[in-house]
């Protein structure tokens, strides 16, 4: 597996310049090293901001999983979106709003076609909510499909 997780920095990640903020490490709560978040309050209502993480050397004609931690925290948070490079126009996986505050796991399967994904982005838009953050961490991409939870 490729530890994509921001302490390690092995991956490529890249903020998007035309959007409307960035994302930012913050301190994990252990010590432990850092996530990315979008604190509720930056930015304007249905503001955006993107973190792309760029993929190489993927294999054409092969499967992916990306697994990830995130959190949304606070009441109208936003949403947080994934996007593949190659399907620009609707999200892989959405998330508007969680249950409580606790950190939980996504997954997304990436196939290869004959024309690969060469990236994912995480996309943060802003809610009314004026507390919490939206939070993406522990970033993994494994060959073959997801495992069953």
């Amino acid at each position: 597996p490729v530890d994509c997780s921001f302490s390690r920095g092995v991956c490529d990640w890249k903020q998007d310049a035309d959007d409307d903020f960035d994302w930012n490490p913050a301190d994990r709560d252990r010590g432990d090293g850092y996530y990315m978040v979008v604190p509720a309050f930056v930015g304007h209502k249905k503001d955006m901001g993107r973190l792309k993480l760029l993929l190489t050397d993927l294999k054409p004609k092969s499967s992916y999983c990306l697994i990830f931690s995130y959190r949304l925290a606070g009441e109208r948070v936003g949403k947080l979106r994934l996007f593949l490079a190659n399907k620009k126009t609707a999200p892989v996986w959405e998330q508007n709003k969680g249950k409580d505050e606790r950190w939980r796991t996504g997954k997304i399967e990436i196939f290869q076609g004959a024309e690969t994904t060469n990236s994912v982005t995480f996309e943060s838009e802003r809610g009314k909510g004026k507390t919490g953050e939206i939070g993406v961490d522990n970033v993994i991409l494994i060959s073959g499909l997801c495992p069953e939870d």
